[in-house]
């Protein structure tokens, strides 16, 4: 996934499912210039957020870009 896409997801409405490493997670923030994403899992352990690259982002599902 790219940084532009990663934003356009944050700011969506809509329920955009999104993986890492396999695993749906959400995505809480991100640092454009490290190009991170903070993500948390989908299951609501909020308590494990973690720092991943933006390039091993994944977007599944209809509208997957």
């Amino acid at each position: 996934m790219d940084m532009n896409r990663v934003k356009q997801i944050v700011s969506s409405p809509a329920d955009i499912p999104v993986y890492y490493n396999g695993v749906s997670v959400w995505i809480d923030g991100y640092d454009e210039d490290k190009q991170m994403a903070t993500v948390h899992l989908r299951d609501g352990r909020l308590h494990e957020r973690r720092d991943v690259p933006v390039a091993e982002l994944e977007e599944k599902g209809e509208g997957a870009h």
